[in-house]
């Protein structure tokens, strides 16, 4: 939603076609060259692994940390890796970090273990689905449902109240991207062999750890997951990429350094025009592009004021879902 000064009583609707794969095509006829883009990048693994290892180390190391110290590596260090990682799980599930799929996934679920709660199978449809059917009400279930946005629009009485619900929603929002497919569409979650590994391999190293170094390191892994997912500057794209703000756009880029940490997340039109081209050369297709793409911002300051859910523009715009 976005768009005036006045709260909106719906979504934001079009009838437009979804914009993405006419631009492609569009795209490649005025530049063959971005084919040789296409391929899988092989440094994704080791960042991954890299990324695991620090977290697991860091949740072993401050167990015997003071409260404030713990929670503040918790939020500032252990929530970005994490963050991290949920994106690293998107690049594999477009099977970009191996030429096979099966490594692709094997690598997935190896990143999901700081997380915690094993979503990396699971996690696969469901983008593809968002890909394949952007904006749909009821389909892709990145957007907010229309329960949700009455729960928080369409019951509030004042701007207050309106406010304080919104930010409730973002501070508790990856449980409404952990929850929303499985309630909308349930019939998408995998009934295969590689859901039970992904669970079996999961449980295996919660247990593990909790073994081994006891509850506290959990603690720490879980509330990283939760911060990645809540009022935390990595996590401002997920109101950033899709939630209409400006014009009509259905989705926005952004150019920033906090790419840096994100596996170039913010170049987002990028990415869903040439889904098949990794993090790493998503920077390139910008430079070969003579078109502008709708895009939020560069500057992280004003990233962090108007678009980060630490200060979020949703937080204080009438007019901004839900």
């Amino acid at each position: 939603m976005g768009g005036g000064g006045q709260r909106r009583g719906d979504f934001f609707h079009s009838e437009q076609q979804e914009p993405h794969a006419p631009r492609k095509e569009k795209i490649l006829k005025a530049h063959p060259e971005i084919k040789q883009l296409m391929r899988h990048e092989p440094l994704t693994k080791y960042i991954v692994f890299l990324s695991v290892s620090a977290q697991v180390a860091l949740a072993v190391l401050t167990r015997e940390w003071s409260w404030l110290s713990y929670l503040a590596v918790v939020y500032v260090v252990g929530a970005t890796i994490n963050h991290s990682l949920f994106l690293a799980i998107h690049e594999l599930s477009h099977n970009l970090g191996f030429k096979k799929s099966e490594h692709n996934k094997l690598c997935g679920i190896f990143a999901n273990l700081p997380i915690g709660i094993p979503y990396s199978i699971t996690f696969k449809p469901y983008h593809m689905e968002h890909h394949r059917y952007q904006g749909e009400e009821g389909v892709d279930t990145d957007i907010p449902t229309a329960l949700e946005a009455w729960l928080i629009t369409k019951t509030s009485h004042s701007y207050v109240e309106h406010t304080a619900k919104k930010a409730v929603f973002m501070f508790f929002q990856i449980f409404a991207y952990a929850f929303r497919p499985m309630c909308v569409k349930p019939s998408l979650v995998p009934r295969d062999s590689w859901i039970v590994l992904n669970w079996a391999v999961q449980i295996g190293f919660d247990v593990g750890m909790m073994y081994l170094f006891g509850v506290k390191v959990m603690l720490y892994l879980l509330l990283s997951t939760f911060f990645a997912g809540s009022i935390h500057p990595t996590a401002g794209h997920f109101i950033a990429e899709h939630y209409v703000m400006e014009g009509t756009a259905e989705t926005y880029s952004y150019y920033g350094w906090l790419n840096w940490l994100a596996y170039n997340v913010g170049y987002h039109n990028e990415h869903h025009d040439f889904p098949n081209i990794p993090w790493s050369n998503l920077p390139k297709v910008k430079c070969r592009l003579t078109m502008t793409l709708p895009s939020r911002c560069k500057s992280p300051l004003f990233f962090l004021l108007k678009i980060s859910p630490a200060l979020c523009l949703s937080g204080h715009d009438p007019c901004l879902a839900p």
